[in-house]
């Protein structure tokens, strides 16, 4: 071998190393692409905490990750719970079985002929396909056979879960019952849920959010849905949006608030598919693509008043703001 080939391998090697850091950096460059284009949010998640409080103190709550499709359904399963205003252990076990039979997504398979987000049966007398197949619904009929069983509130969670659904597993569902309280108290209690992600690029349906929520809420006498206020308010951001107003009725106390809180939840759950922009309830607002998807206090530096103000609800409302 000449001595000219001797230091091929290592200019090779060289060239290699050179390609490969320019990949890197072209992948780093992408991804900032992205979490920019994302209103520096990152990809669409959702976190539930168990307690509210300030951004600094998170570090210190207990938590729990999800997809926004997750989140939606966890969200339904809760408000549903809510609106016939069943107890936080209700809903809590509700979650965890729905968290162990589908990991909280809405499947279109499963073991025979099971289905949903509980992997309820047609055969066994719990709906027909398409009722299974709509969360409003098979959370619905969870809870209203959770809610037959004596004393299922002070039963262990997995007793409760398994005389519903008659699982040939009937131990897995209490190792969901720390993370099914977390996403309880996000939506039922003194928790939040945050939702990180871009804004809606595609127009929503009013209309739609208005009929769901009256689905959910509909044999609830705690709140109403007035007609939305006349023209389009823009956040203060230059984006035309419609409102759907949630209002508590006249003396409906903790009931009222707890509903409220479970409608908050769910529209920000639920703002990806629904094209939700902003939500705002008890002077604190939530704004899709902004803040890492955190809700803020009122009166931030910049924010404006009135319906430019994101995070201006008068007590006792919940404002939801949807994409035109």
């Amino acid at each position: 071998m000449s001595q000219s080939d001797l230091p091929r391998p290592r200019r090779r090697r060289r060239l290699l190393t050179a390609a490969g850091l320019c990949v890197l950096l072209a992948l780093v460059g992408y991804l900032v692409v992205q979490f920019n284009s994302l209103g520096g949010g990152g990809a669409p998640h959702c976190t539930a905490f168990d307690t509210a409080g300030n951004v600094a103190d998170r570090g210190a709550r207990q938590s729990y990750d999800m997809t926004p499709e997750q989140a939606a359904n966890a969200a339904t399963i809760a408000a549903v719970g809510v609106a016939k205003g069943l107890p936080d252990r209700a809903v809590t076990i509700a979650l965890a079985t729905a968290m162990q039979e589908s990991a909280l997504r809405n499947l279109d398979h499963g073991d025979r002929d099971s289905l949903g987000l509980f992997q309820q049966r047609p055969s066994q007398g719990w709906g027909t396909p398409e009722q299974i197949m709509d969360p409003v619904y098979s959370a619905g009929i969870f809870y209203d056979r959770l809610v037959e069983i004596k004393g299922y509130s002070r039963l262990p969670l997995t007793e409760a879960a398994q005389r519903v659904q008659l699982s040939g597993f009937p131990q897995a569902y209490a190792k969901h019952e720390p993370d099914a309280t977390v996403l309880t108290a996000a939506f039922a209690g003194g928790g939040e849920l945050t939702c990180g992600g871009p804004a809606p690029t595609t127009p929503g349906d009013p209309e739609k959010v208005r009929g769901e929520l009256k689905r959910i809420f509909a044999k609830n006498a705690l709140h109403t849905t007035p007609a939305a206020p006349g023209g389009a308010a823009d956040g203060g951001r230059g984006i035309k949006e419609s409102e759907v107003t949630v209002v508590e009725k006249s003396g409906g106390g903790e009931p009222a608030e707890r509903g409220s809180r479970a409608i908050a939840g769910w529209a920000v759950a639920n703002a990806r598919g629904l094209g939700i922009a902003r939500v705002s309830y008890n002077q604190r607002g939530w704004v899709a693509g902004e803040a890492k998807g955190q809700w803020q206090n009122k009166g931030l530096p910049g924010a404006k008043a009135g319906d430019g103000d994101p995070h201006n609800a008068p007590q006792g409302e919940v404002r939801i703001f949807v994409k035109k």
